[in-house]
């Protein structure tokens, strides 16, 4: 199976604090490299360093379009207490198309097991905003793959396999795997993510297809194959 991938769905620029490059250098790269979207998905307010709610607020600033490149509106959100709240309110929300939630260290919520993390992630899932689960095979952080992804296509949000996990977080491989594996028996979804901090990283997809072709997932379950099902399954859900 050959997959192209028409847009990266996981990108953080400088406005993450840790990352090191701008919207303009993604989108020069995105035109180089021939992806046709990019979603802008700022680490929220809960992360060190990361940028304050007005950047999140103020994003309606930034064309829908900007030289051929087609650009969403994002966040990677953090999960910051047990009642699985994340750290971006409801008005904000409501003005972003791609709402992706993640547990990271020093961000509120940290690692308490499996069983706790996944009643976690249950809970921040209610969220009717939240449209991605960010690296859900994260070994940091846990959770029961089997509940996580029934609950996810009840609710109609789909689960990343995240490129970078492969180098920036041991032992993801293996989790990962379950994860798609989960998703192809209950005939669900994915997006692949770069998770991108520097522009170089834009477009590289390489592990996640690999292991994508290893588990079997179909060309209609993979989100950013074009991006008529980016707006069927993320943008116009949240609407």
């Amino acid at each position: 199976m050959s997959l192209k991938l028409v847009a990266d769905l996981h990108l953080h620029t400088v406005s993450s604090g840790h990352s090191y490059s701008t919207l303009e250098e993604y989108i020069r790269q995105a035109k180089k490299i021939g992806i046709k979207g990019i979603a802008i998905t700022d680490h929220g307010p809960a992360m060190p360093g990361g940028p304050h709610y007005y950047h999140f607020s103020n994003m309606r600033m930034i064309p829908d379009e900007i030289d051929g490149i087609k650009i969403y509106r994002g966040i990677e959100a953090n999960v910051i207490n047990e009642k699985g709240e994340i750290d971006l309110g409801e008005e904000d929300l409501a003005k972003l198309e791609v709402v992706m939630v993640a547990m990271h260290p020093r961000c509120g919520y940290e690692n308490q097991g499996e069983d706790k993390n996944t009643e976690v992630l249950l809970k921040a899932l209610n969220n009717h905003h939240i449209n991605v689960i960010a690296h859900p095979g994260n070994p940091k952080y846990p959770v029961h793959f089997e509940r996580i992804v029934a609950a996810a296509k009840e609710k109609g949000v789909v689960l990343e396999i995240n490129n970078s996990s492969f180098t920036s977080r041991p032992g993801s491989w293996d989790r990962c795997l379950a994860v798609a594996r989960e998703v192809k028996r209950q005939d669900w979804k994915v997006i692949v993510g770069t998770d991108s901090h520097i522009y170089t990283m834009l477009g590289i997809f390489d592990s996640a297809l690999a292991l994508i072709k290893e588990v079997g997932l179909s060309e209609e379950q993979i989100i950013n194959t074009s991006l008529e099902k980016i707006e069927k399954y993320l943008v116009k859900r949240n609407v």
